[in-house]
């Protein structure tokens, strides 16, 4: 009767012997290995075949770092969105800044070019503020008694006449406007030298020639210039442009609109004029000739005789 173990339980050598021969087989095949480089065909195609199981593995990795930075893209992208955006921002403000000073520069250019033509001295100024006002059209400017501005004095611009100055403070001055329904200007056609008064037409910006016959000979386009026989404003300034005639047969004078040159209701800076020391001063009102006087005293002494 047989008596060895079941398959299932029989051993085989002893396990440092199976040691000793597998560490022996590795050694072997590490030196012939390193010297006859035999397993490099082997290894490449281990590593071929194990390549999808590698990709596999790491596919959920990959897929975490890509949505990570995914986010953090998103995250940076707005930042700097938001950079860019504050830098425009910045920029067109810078470039709006910059217009607005060449503007005014090249104003104050042809300001100083315009009015070296005139024979008057002369005080540059710069509207700080309009009238609250609503119905008079008046303007403020940073020169006042302290830097030699005087009631009545002219204000022009580049273009023309832009008003008078109407009230004087230590240091501003209250300029009222052609446009404003009180002021008024003598002027004359520069076509033929006809001459006229131009009314400002008040919160419609215009002005108007008043008591001019219906005949009258105007025609649309008409350049207004001042004619300089008030005294106050220089002959040969811009006021304005003929811009409609209504003519009416029942009527004895014509409506004559007119749009002004200057800038009225734009610019910043302005020429104060000193009024002309060359005319004479104005007789007072009420005074009367001495020859009227003394033939005046002749027929009360004649009464009395």
């Amino acid at each position: 009767m047989e008596h060895s173990p079941p398959p299932f339980f029989k051993r085989g050598p002893a396990p440092f012997v199976r040691l000793v021969f597998f560490a022996s087989l590795s050694l072997t095949l590490l030196v012939l290995d390193a010297r006859f480089h035999y397993a490099d065909g082997l290894r490449s195609l281990l590593a071929l075949l194990a390549y999808p199981l590698q990709r596999v593995a790491l596919a959920p990795v990959e897929l975490g770092a890509t949505i990570a930075e995914y986010f953090s893209t998103q995250t940076s992208l707005r930042e700097e969105n938001a950079q860019l955006r504050a830098r425009l921002v910045l920029a067109q403000f810078d470039a709006r800044r910059f217009e607005s000073s060449a503007a005014e520069a090249a104003q104050m250019r042809r300001l100083l070019s315009a009015a070296d033509r005139l024979e008057r001295d002369k005080t540059p100024a710069e509207i700080i503020y309009a009238s609250r006002d609503p119905f008079s059209q008046k303007v403020y400017v940073d020169k006042g008694q302290t830097h030699g501005v005087l009631p009545g004095s002219p204000v022009v611009d580049d273009s023309g006449v832009v008003g008078q100055v109407t009230r004087v403070h230590a240091m501003l001055s209250e300029v009222t406007l052609l446009t404003d329904k009180d002021q008024a200007i003598p002027v004359q056609v520069l076509r033929n030298g006809l001459r006229a008064v131009a009314f400002g037409g008040g919160g419609a910006g215009t002005l108007e020639l008043r008591f001019m016959a219906a005949n009258a000979e105007i025609q649309n386009g008409d350049r207004l210039v001042t004619s300089g026989i008030d005294g106050v404003y220089p002959a040969g300034l811009a006021v304005g442009s003929v811009a409609r005639i209504e003519r009416d047969a029942a009527q004895s004078f014509a409506r004559i609109l007119c749009e002004p040159v200057a800038g009225i209701s734009r610019g910043r800076y302005v020429m104060l004029l000193s009024p002309d020391a060359r005319l004479p001063p104005l007789p007072a009102q009420g005074a009367r000739p001495a020859a009227e006087r003394r033939g005046d005293a002749a027929r009360r002494l004649r009464r009395k005789e």
